[in-house]
């Protein structure tokens, strides 16, 4: 009687497993670990050598594929709060789309490539450029900023996926 009761169970197990089973694959995009809300904090550097400490959140929705995301960030510091809003796409390893800082309305173009976790691009805008770089390892990110600009020299954060 045993036997039967495991052999019940079991079936019942594959019964609920099936519909996980016979789903085909899915596509996973370079930008699909991204998908979610990551907070963080890290420094903003100002010329001339002075830096503050930056307290930031993201939000990402990446598309089924994984191969297009839109970006919600909010950061913001003792002098300076920014709230950028960006879409982006990938295709073949190379990475394009638009940003829209809306403190500022400021906006640009990012491009660039990416590899497994790590995102490597330039950031343009009216007056300015910047270097970005940005890696994921599971739910921890690390993004760096040189800017050739004015107000701010460059920005180094780390986040973690919430």
């Amino acid at each position: 009687m045993q036997a039967f009761t495991v052999k019940v169970f079991a079936g019942f197990l594959l019964l609920l497993a099936f519909p996980f089973l016979a789903r085909p694959a899915e596509a996973r995009g370079p930008f699909a670990p991204l998908a979610g809300t990551w907070v963080g904090g890290g420094t903003i550097e100002l010329p001339g050598g002075a830096s503050e400490r930056l307290r930031c959140r993201a939000s990402y929705v990446v598309s089924p594929g994984g191969d297009a995301l839109t970006q919600s960030l909010r950061c913001a510091s003792q002098s300076y709060q920014v709230i950028i809003n960006s879409e982006v796409e990938e295709q073949g390893g190379a990475v394009s789309g638009r940003w829209e800082e809306l403190t500022r309305g400021a906006s640009g173009t990012l491009s660039g490539v990416v590899r497994g976790g790590t995102i490597q691009g330039t950031i343009a805008g009216t007056g300015f450029t910047a270097a970005l770089s940005l890696v994921t390892r599971g739910r921890t990110q690390t993004v760096s900023i040189r800017l050739q600009g004015p107000e701010i020299a460059g920005v180094t954060a780390a986040f973690r996926k919430l």
